[in-house]
């Protein structure tokens, strides 16, 4: 299951995000915002991480107007990794290296077409693990 929240700058990009996931057959549990009047960015990504705390999903997308807003918030969470991306690239090595669990999407800066190749990309992305566990091990004991 992937979660999919955003604030009132990511609802546009957030409904296009929910037709992209039910194209590349995943299911997604929309946790809000539910239309584009002005709510609070932590709200939502609190909400995302409790969803995946809890098992209600395995990954998330967070949407805001930047992006910046909900990433901060989200990783102040126990066993979040989110990352902003901005292309294919950013997203991959978020998988890749880092096993981003949520992935966050500026609303504001992203055109459609950008958008769904990352989120695309970082739905396909395993982590590679190796090198890389022993990084992710030394943040959930420093920084967790």
């Amino acid at each position: 299951m992937i979660a999919v929240a955003s604030d009132h700058g990511g609802f546009a990009l957030k409904e296009q995000v929910k037709r992209w996931l039910a194209d590349f057959k995943r299911e997604c549990l929309d946790l809000g915002c539910k239309d584009e009047s002005s709510v609070d960015y932590p709200d939502y990504a609190a909400e995302m991480a409790r969803a995946i705390q809890d098992g209600r999903a395995e990954r998330g997308i967070l949407i805001c107007g930047t992006g910046i807003g909900m990433s901060i918030a989200a990783n102040k969470f126990d066993g979040i990794r989110a990352a902003l991306a901005h292309d294919a690239y950013t997203a991959k090595m978020s998988r890749l290296h880092n096993d981003a669990n949520v992935l966050v999407l500026g609303g504001r800066v992203l055109g459609p077409g950008v958008a769904e190749e990352i989120v695309r990309v970082w739905l396909e992305t395993p982590f590679e693990g190796g090198r890389h566990q022993k990084r992710l091990d030394k943040i959930g004991r420093c920084c967790g």
